[in-house]
């Protein structure tokens, strides 16, 4: 009776982890897809910020690596990434007393266009925009930009990977 129970418990166990081998838990699928290709986004906002491409380019870049399985490549890859940053908008948002911004806000936009090689249904161009709130005494630039750029990539990147492999 207990070598019965063993072995039950054995094949339940290891078909529990089997399952779960092929679950993923960034609640990505990219199918049959094996490598990745993500081309340098251009800052053509009119209002341009020099690290921008850069930074947004990398931070997609460290996302898909980081919770896929995929191998990002320079040319041909199964899932293709290009397109350009076309807003860097820096806004009012919230008035004082005496009139004055006491807030601002960076926005920043950006359009992508998305192929899938093996599942073309999938493939789109769409805008992707996010902002950050910062206090209007402080300067646009330093400790303050970086903040900024960093709240306002880590949401889009990762808007980019849930409208792509994630299908949110």
């Amino acid at each position: 009776m207990k070598r019965l129970l063993y072995s039950l418990l054995f094949f339940i166990s290891s078909l529990i982890i089997i399952s779960c081998g092929a679950y993923s838990f960034t609640g990505g699928s990219t199918g049959d897809a094996k490598t990745l290709q993500i081309d340098f986004f251009r800052n053509q906002a009119v209002l341009v910020e020099p690290t921008l491409s850069q930074l947004f380019t990398q931070e997609l870049q460290d996302l898909f690596t980081r919770q896929t399985n995929l191998t990002l490549v320079q040319t041909g890859g199964d899932l293709h990434f290009e397109g350009e940053i076309t807003g860097y908008r820096i806004t009012p948002m919230s008035a004082t007393a005496n009139q004055t911004a006491s807030q601002n806000r960076l926005t920043v936009t950006i359009n992508v266009r998305y192929s899938n090689r093996q599942k073309e249904e999938d493939d789109f161009e769409k805008n992707f925009s996010f902002y950050s709130d910062f206090d209007a005494s402080e300067q646009l630039v330093g400790g303050v930009l970086e903040a900024a750029l960093t709240e306002i990539n880590e949401r889009i990147t990762e808007d980019i990977f849930n409208a792509s492999v994630a299908k949110w």
